[in-house]
């Protein structure tokens, strides 16, 4: 008889590639994926507690399977991630929901499947959430849905302690894969057809820091060096580690993309010495004449967040500046959200919500005008464009640039994975659309 698995997960790319580790551990215990949560004999919620929505979102979420496990009592309800790790919030959780079968932290995933085994043989829910990061577990096997695009983790956790930032708290100190594990992984990738490498972590740029394995710059030019037609991406870098060395390992290889994500969070120097941020304005400028010195038409996008403790109209308007200086590609925006446990969270300078609503709005509208006549720039131009989807609303398919651009175009045949030149004839905010080149 058939069994079958539904995942659901909330926040950042890395939570999308554990979720992709869930799927993987689930295949090998005989479960299929299924369109509907309705559908499925295991219900999986890979949570985030970055934000207070993403957090709200699963808690509502979980709250609507109520009726549904009512009517299916073998079906099995876990829940993982972020939220799970934080202190107390596995009691929280289960009091709230009893009906939730298995609770497992950021540190269990990896003993997955030996829960759902356990909760199997037994009635009681399974709670597990280990304090200690334990060791690196290689050899996982995750059921990579992203084609072309494949993810791999170079590092776990981090050691910044942003007074914002939940992150060290419930993803534990900073621990780094050997680079010999994380060549092999690309080098498999790739050989699998995978046609854009990411890597992945929380600070990409500390990788190996303290070890006497190699340096992060020295890695991306070893993935870079693995023969093939592959795309190579990294996120995220924190700008108080960004290096000369690593500018010059990208503007020398022309597999690694010019569009490197640079979280400046403010342009407060104020704001970002309580955001313990550890880099100034100033500070940060410096990386990106960096950037235009070796790579004049790298494209740079950044996390921007208003509303922080403390901020002054000032301090706004400090960041509106830096968004005019630097000219972002484009720009994820926040309105901040205290995180218990964070030192942000106990300041008594909280700023009131109608403040922060109307200075994010101010936000988005710069971001968004200046993403606009970037994406403007491209009508008329050849790109390159590697197709990633299918769009059925649109009946088109889609693909990036290097850049990060993303471009509609229509094609009589299936044509995801392909590395296709397109020229652009109209753009529309972010987005652009065009019409394949024919060699």
């Amino acid at each position: 008889m058939d069994k079958f698995y539904y995942i659901t997960t909330y926040g950042c790319q890395m939570n999308v590639h554990e979720s992709e580790k869930i799927a993987g551990i689930l295949a090998g215990l005989g479960y299929r994926a299924c369109e509907k949560i309705e559908d499925a004999d295991i219900a999986v919620f890979n949570t985030c507690c970055i934000r207070e929505n993403a957090e709200n979102h699963a808690y509502g979420n979980i709250g609507m399977l109520k009726k549904l496990k009512a009517k299916k009592k073998d079906m099995i309800i876990a829940v993982g991630g972020c939220l799970t790790q934080q202190i107390g919030k596995a009691d929280i959780l289960h009091k709230k929901f009893p009906y939730v079968d298995i609770i497992f932290g950021t540190h269990n995933l990896n003993s997955l499947e030996e829960l759902i085994l356990k909760k199997q043989k037994s009635k009681k829910a399974v709670i597990e959430i280990e304090e200690s990061e334990g060791e690196i577990c290689e050899g996982d096997a995750p059921l990579r849905t992203s084609y072309p695009n494949a993810w791999i983790n170079i590092t776990y956790g981090c050691n910044n302690f942003c007074s914002y930032c939940i992150v060290p708290y419930v993803r534990g100190r900073e621990r780094s894969r050997r680079s010999e594990n994380i060549i092999a992984e690309a080098k498999a990738l790739i050989a699998e057809g995978y046609k854009e490498i990411t890597l992945l972590g929380q600070n990409v740029n500390s990788y190996a820091n303290n070890t006497d394995d190699i340096t992060f710059p020295e890695l991306l030019q070893r993935v870079a060096d693995i023969d093939g037609k592959f795309r190579l991406r990294f996120m995220t870098s924190h700008p108080k580690d960004f290096s000369e060395d690593l500018v010059k390992v990208i503007a020398a290889n022309n597999k690694i993309c010019n569009d490197v994500h640079l979280p400046v969070q403010s342009g407060s120097n104020a704001i970002l010495k309580a955001m313990n941020r550890r880099y100034t304005r100033e500070d940060y400028l410096k990386k990106i004449e960096l950037l235009k010195k070796y790579i004049p038409d790298c494209a740079v996008t950044t996390d921007l967040i208003v509303g922080f403790p403390g901020e002054t109209e000032e301090d706004f308007e400090d960041t509106l500046s830096l968004v005019r200086e630097v000219g972002f590609s484009s720009a994820f925006t926040f309105v901040y959200s205290p995180r218990e446990g964070t030192v942000a969270a106990k300041m008594d300078n909280q700023i009131p919500e109608d403040v922060s609503k109307s200075r994010i709005m101010r936000l988005v509208e710069l971001v968004n005008s200046n993403t606009r006549e970037q994406s403007s720039k491209y009508v008329g131009r050849t790109v390159e464009v590697l197709c990633e989807d299918y769009d059925d609303k649109k009946n088109l398919y889609l693909g990036r640039d290097e850049y990060g651009r993303m471009a509609y175009f229509a094609s009589p045949s299936n044509v995801i994975g392909e590395f296709l030149n397109i020229k652009i004839q109209s753009a529309n905010g972010i987005s652009l659309v065009g019409n394949i080149v024919k060699d």
